[in-house]
């Protein structure tokens, strides 16, 4: 159970691929223009490593050393093309707004790295769980920066929820006012560069408070040194 728990905090904040490993960086910082768009690459990113993580557990045992990278990719893009085909069927709007980061998935370094690193090393539940972990970890900063860009620079939050959950929310936002005309370098391409190094920065400062919280916490439990009991008299 110990060995879940940490993988688990490894894939949403303590390894996380976006923050930390910064990998995957390309489709992160190309399509979180807004939280939707981050929401819909992160499920099929999330999808994707759970299926491949699965698969490279289960069969290897069964791969030579000398061929597991190419197996990998091709079991990859096996279920990139699948994430691929059911967007364009269920959600083709949004697979349009995203065009060819869908595909690129395939060359995603974080879910070849989980493939090699991780799934090709442990069973098929451990392998699971960490693509879970990982690709929700990478969700969450897409969603988070694909917000913070949407709010700045246009002023909105969760603007186009109606292609990926259907019409009846065609009109579900939430909108600073039309007196607000947005900072549009937040949707320009240094606007997700900014925005990245500000969520690292806070990672960063988070880390170094819980650190210095958990070192207060040990200075007071420890038993104070140097004292000894009294003799006793006589």
């Amino acid at each position: 159970m110990s060995d879940y728990r940490r993988i688990i905090a490894d894939g949403l904040w303590t390894n996380n691929q976006a923050l930390v490993a910064l990998l995957g960086l390309c489709p992160l910082l190309a399509v979180s223009s807004t939280l939707v768009n981050g929401l819909g690459l992160g499920l099929a990113t999330t999808s994707v490593l759970v299926a491949s993580n699965v698969t490279v557990s289960f069969i290897r045992n069964w791969v030579r050393q000398e061929v597991r990278l190419p197996v990998f990719v091709l079991v990859i893009a096996s279920f990139v093309t699948a994430v691929e085909l059911a967007m364009n069927a269920w959600f083709h709007d949004l697979y349009k707004i995203l065009g060819i980061f869908i595909p690129l998935i395939v060359t995603n370094c974080t879910i070849v790295g989980r493939a090699e690193a991780f799934a090709s090393r442990n069973p098929v539940p451990a392998a699971a769980l960490d693509g879970l972990a990982m690709g929700l970890g990478f969700t969450l900063v897409l969603m988070v920066l694909g917000g913070l860009r949407e709010l700045v620079g246009q002023g909105t939050l969760l603007s186009g929820l109606h292609l990926m959950f259907g019409e009846n929310l065609r009109d579900f936002s939430f909108s600073l006012g039309s007196d607000y005309h947005g900072l549009i370098l937040a949707i320009l391409p240094p606007g997700a560069f900014f925005g990245l190094g500000l969520l690292i920065a806070l990672k960063y400062v988070i880390d170094r408070k819980i650190e210095q919280r958990a070192a207060r916490r040990n200075t007071e439990t420890e038993a104070p040194s140097g004292t000894a009991a009294p003799a006793a008299e006589g």
